[in-house]
């Protein structure tokens, strides 16, 4: 009887850790461009890093942009939201975790244009890059430089 009971127990434990695990991954919803390639390897390197993206594609990314309160000026190919902040373009996963651990009082964060090397934009070369907080007041400032 007590055999059983363990094994019930341990059972029911093993059924529940993947739930567990989906529950603690942060959605992530992006907007993006159906057709945008680099847009769906940054979404993969999200997902690869424990994010569950819910993914839209839109007619005008930039929209979404708008409504986060992103700067043009900081614009790239796609925009997401997470827990209440906005992330633009190709930030590293590794920036929104931390975005989300110190829960600075901020809009988000923006990698502006497209740069090389950045998560989705790997390839042969790789360019210096910032991650900027954009701060509540519109204002950004280098929250983490990439070489």
């Amino acid at each position: 009887m007590l055999n059983r009971l363990i094994l019930r127990s341990t059972f029911a434990a093993a059924l529940s850790m993947p739930v567990l695990a989906m529950a603690a991954a942060p959605v992530i919803e992006v907007f993006k461009s159906e057709s945008c390639g680099c847009c769906a390897a940054w979404v993969d390197h999200l997902k690869a890093n424990g994010f569950a993206p819910k993914v839209s594609n839109v007619a005008n990314p930039s929209d979404y942009r708008e409504r986060g309160g992103i700067p043009n000026e900081l614009g790239s190919c796609h925009t997401a939201m997470v827990q209440g902040y906005a992330i633009e373009g190709h930030v590293p996963a590794s920036e929104i975790k931390r975005l989300l651990a110190e829960k600075p009082k901020a809009k988000g964060m923006a990698v502006p244009a497209m740069p090389l090397g950045s998560p989705g934009m790997e390839g042969p070369r790789k360019d210096p890059f910032d991650v900027l907080l954009v701060q509540a007041n519109g204002k950004t400032k280098v929250f983490k430089h990439y070489n």
